[in-house]
């Protein structure tokens, strides 16, 4: 079984927590989304918020942030309490929500200077760290560019910019790498990195284990809206072989297979559209058309030699087939006797009086 690690109110050598949390609650009608998350992240640490798909994650780091009102709870961020003392939380920390609402009638040079001088920083300081940000993610080449008009990743990339401009303490991301090319990944990547080593702290939520196993260094993990484990990335994988067995063993993922359930799905299985097999399809099988044609013996009406509409039964059709109605091939048979011009394709003569 993983490990699991007990929240403590400082890290290592005193220095108070990145963000501690305590009995975060938050209930959405009859739902409860977080239903009384403790946790304690350390300061300077590639911090990975991990669970499931409804698990918490997105709303606890907006209750974190001061973007969501908790129910109940306490939550500091660098010592300082998010809801008592919101102007100090925000002054140090950037956020890259999920859903990410930008100006998008700004170009992305104009939206970081704005956002610059919106934080306090003076203008020649805002220019200078906006061009260092546009050039590391590659992003000065579009500039100029309307935000509106920027792909998935661009938007990403430029979002992460404002939120590292004015140089925050801590760094909260929710699902920075989702619907994000390979490309564009590996240079947020590269910036988060170098971000961390500098003494910085990244706390990102994702449901993606191997990404989390490769970038973090300190793991807590979600589901049903509370906490089931937190640590060291090791003392979380415990045992287990890998970051995402020891999820799934703490999530209780059910591991059920699901082949008897769908056996229908597949190249194997019994098909009844179009084609071979009963039915009314337009290819080979025996016809559900039946009766008698009813056009002139010569021309084809609508199918050429399709009976019916089948491809092969012995159903009465158009063209070629028999027909009951008074033909008018060159043939003078009696009454059911003779054959029209056009042929007994669908093995049947073609009745009537004849000329």
């Amino acid at each position: 079984m993983p490990g699991r690690t007990t929240n403590e109110k400082t890290t290592a050598g005193g220095a108070p927590p990145a963000v501690r949390v305590e009995g975060l609650f938050k209930r959405f009608g009859e739902q409860i989304a977080v239903g009384g998350v403790d946790l304690t992240l350390p300061a300077g640490r590639f911090i990975g918020l991990v669970g499931p798909n409804g698990a918490g994650k997105t709303t606890t780091l907006s209750m974190v942030t001061g973007l969501l009102r908790p129910d109940q709870g306490v939550v500091e961020v660098a010592g300082h309490d998010v809801w008592r003392d919101p102007a100090a939380v925000k002054s140090r920390i950037g956020v890259l929500p999920e859903g990410l609402r930008l100006f998008e009638r700004l170009s992305g040079r104009e939206l970081l200077g704005y956002t610059g001088r919106l934080r306090g920083l003076p203008g020649a300081e805002t220019d200078k760290r906006a061009t260092q940000l546009l050039d590391v993610l590659d992003l000065a080449g579009s500039q100029h560019k309307l935000v509106v008009d920027y792909s998935t990743g661009m938007r990403k990339k430029i979002g992460l910019a404002a939120a590292l401009l004015h140089n925050p303490e801590v760094l909260f991301l929710d699902e920075p790498f989702e619907g994000v090319d390979p490309v564009s990944a590996q240079t947020i990547r590269g910036v988060l990195e170098r971000y961390t080593s500098s003494g910085a702290t990244v706390v990102f939520s994702s449901h993606v284990m191997e990404l989390v196993e490769s970038l973090c260094d300190w793991v807590a993990v979600m589901a049903a809206g509370r906490v089931r484990a937190q640590g060291p990335l090791a003392e979380v994988r415990g045992d287990a072989p890998s970051l995402q067995s020891a999820f799934l063993e703490l999530v209780g993922a059910r591991a059920g297979d699901t082949a008897d359930s769908l056996d229908w799905l597949g190249g194997g299985g019994t098909r009844t559209g179009a084609g071979d097999g009963p039915g009314t399809g337009a290819e080979d099988g025996p016809g559900t058309a039946g009766g008698t044609g009813t056009s002139p013996g010569d021309g084809p009406v609508a199918g050429g030699a399709a009976p019916g509409v089948g491809g092969s039964g012995t159903g009465a059709g158009a063209g070629d087939a028999p027909g009951a109605g008074p033909g008018v091939g060159d043939e003078t048979p009696g009454a059911g006797g003779g054959t029209a011009d056009g042929g007994t394709a669908g093995g049947g003569t073609a009745g009537g009086a004849g000329r």
